[in-house]
């Protein structure tokens, strides 16, 4: 595992997604792994973690979840735009050599099966918490987080240091047709009041 990879404790794991960002979710099955970027997760209880994220019913990724029973959700850095990019447009379905030709690099951590994606900035190990009417009628996926860890140049001590750390470590946020946003600047708000 990379030396810039350190545990996130699990009350402060929300924070690792509550900034908006785009993620990529990985899972694995059957000797298969995939990864698929989703623009839409978000966090949804404390204790015990959990988050929501929307997996189409057309993704490879969603019958590799569902089958499983676990996920990973990544946050993916302003290096990896064109990764992001190219495994949220394209389909293992389609392309068995998806994640080759985009240049993912899978890790696995100790006492987890799920592939992890390497150069995130956080991941967060997930537990299906089947739904099924949620998932069919719309593609909503529930996951108690079970581990989660972040890269330390980026957040620390509980939270996000995008203004210290080296540009290409930023989060992306996706717009539409191939544009994304570099998470901006801090904007401190007075809190005395």
């Amino acid at each position: 595992m990379d030396k810039h990879i350190a545990p996130v404790a699990l009350e402060k794991a929300y924070r690792l997604i509550n900034h908006g960002p785009t993620v990529l979710v990985s899972s694995g099955h059957a000797g298969v792994s995939n990864v698929m970027a989703a623009a839409w997760c978000c966090a949804l209880d404390f204790a015990p973690p959990k988050l929501t994220v929307v997996i189409d019913k057309a993704t490879r990724t969603r019958a590799l979840v569902e089958n499983s029973g676990k996920f990973v959700i990544q946050v993916p850095t302003v290096a990896q735009l064109q990764l992001t990019h190219d495994v949220g447009s394209k389909s293992l379905l389609q392309e068995p050599d998806k994640l080759e030709r985009a240049g993912v690099e899978l890790f696995h951590i100790d006492g987890y099966e799920t592939p992890f994606v390497a150069g995130c900035s956080a991941w967060l190990a997930c537990r299906l918490i089947p739904e099924p009417h949620n998932q069919q009628a719309y593609d909503l996926f529930i996951g108690e987080v079970v581990g989660a860890w972040s890269d330390t140049r980026v957040f620390r001590d509980g939270h996000w240091h995008f203004e210290d750390a080296s540009p290409e470590l930023g989060s992306l946020h996706y717009i539409a047709g191939g544009n994304f946003y570099a998470i901006g600047q801090v904007l401190q708000a007075n809190t005395d009041k």
